[in-house]
């Protein structure tokens, strides 16, 4: 069978890279190292990590004969992704991770927050009244180079998203995995979703969580960090007369260290009530859509709505 054959498309903050991690242990199965691929997404200003089939195929090489896969969380909100790996692979299967939105949103602007670049408001409401701007062109952080990525609400919005990979795959080639679920029976689901992309389910693992929520101490050094002064790049020529892939490695060891130290774990604050109110209420249509779609009772996504 053609490889990958089977693909985690999101959504963001939902467990993507924690059950690729999980997936990645089983013998049999291959997913690349290289996080969040973004080959199929080409309607997204996303940040591609190949540039052409040969270079996505290579990235498989070393999965030869195992049954290979790979998880990037934007393909589920781009509206090409889901025809493009069909034209790659029409027997996919197709894994998709969804999160209570409100919830999956605050979280998706913290994430921005630690990464620095993409997100410069800090209150996660302002953040969200300013989708309409952003959406003009206006107000997006000067190194965001994704604004679609500020898009909360269009990306919590999971019906339609869904429903995409529903009409073009077959509903029998996708499994959705809430993220209760996932975290509650971590290994049912992770036996499930084997047995689905046709891995031994007897297989068994340790299951640690991934991704917690980070924050930076130093917002001046984050960026420091992520996009260091040119005059600087160009002294280190003349400090470390060595080649220059060996200098760039040191270069990115020493930025990993210092980013690290820069980095401290800390839950989330609670979501203001009243804003978590108003957010649920806008999105309440598309949850009881999806609900109908996915054939599940999604009323625990609505409980401050009673």
């Amino acid at each position: 069978m053609l490889q990958p054959s089977f693909f985690i498309v999101g959504a963001p903050k939902c467990g993507t890279t924690a059950f690729c991690k999980y997936l990645d242990r089983h013998p049999d199965v291959f997913i690349p190292k290289l996080k969040e691929l973004h080959y199929f997404d080409t309607d997204l200003k996303s940040k591609n990590k190949v540039n052409s089939l040969q270079g996505y195929l290579d990235l498989f090489a070393e999965g030869k004969d195992k049954i290979c896969g790979e998880g990037s969380p934007t393909y589920l909100y781009s509206k090409t992704a889901a025809q493009a790996i069909y034209e790659f692979n029409p027997k996919a299967k197709i894994i998709i991770m969804l999160r209570e939105p409100v919830e999956m949103m605050y979280s998706f602007h913290s994430q921005h927050l630690f990464n620095g670049s993409s997100e410069t408001v800090q209150d996660f409401g302002a953040a969200i009244d300013l989708e309409a701007a952003r959406k003009q062109g206006q107000e997006i952080p000067e190194r965001c180079v994704e604004p679609q990525i500020l898009f909360y609400r269009d990306f919590a919005r999971y019906a339609d998203q869904v429903e995409r990979y529903f009409n073009i795959f077959g509903k029998d080639n996708v499994k959705v995995i809430l993220f209760k679920d996932f975290t509650r029976n971590t290994a049912t689901i992770f036996q499930e979703t084997l047995d689905f992309i046709g891995a031994d389910p007897t297989f068994e693992t340790d299951f640690i969580a991934k991704n917690s929520n980070r924050k930076i101490r130093n917002t001046w050094l984050q960026t420091l960090i992520k996009y260091p002064p040119s005059q600087v790049l160009e002294m280190g020529k003349y400090l470390l007369p060595i080649p220059q892939s060996m200098r760039r490695a040191l270069l990115e060891g020493a930025k990993a260290k210092l980013k690290k130290l820069n980095t401290q774990k800390a839950p989330r604050k609670p979501l203001e009530s009243e804003l978590r109110y108003r957010l649920m209420r806008e999105l309440e249509p598309d949850t009881r859509r999806l609900a109908e779609l996915i054939n599940r009772d999604l009323n625990h996504w609505l409980q401050d709505l009673r």
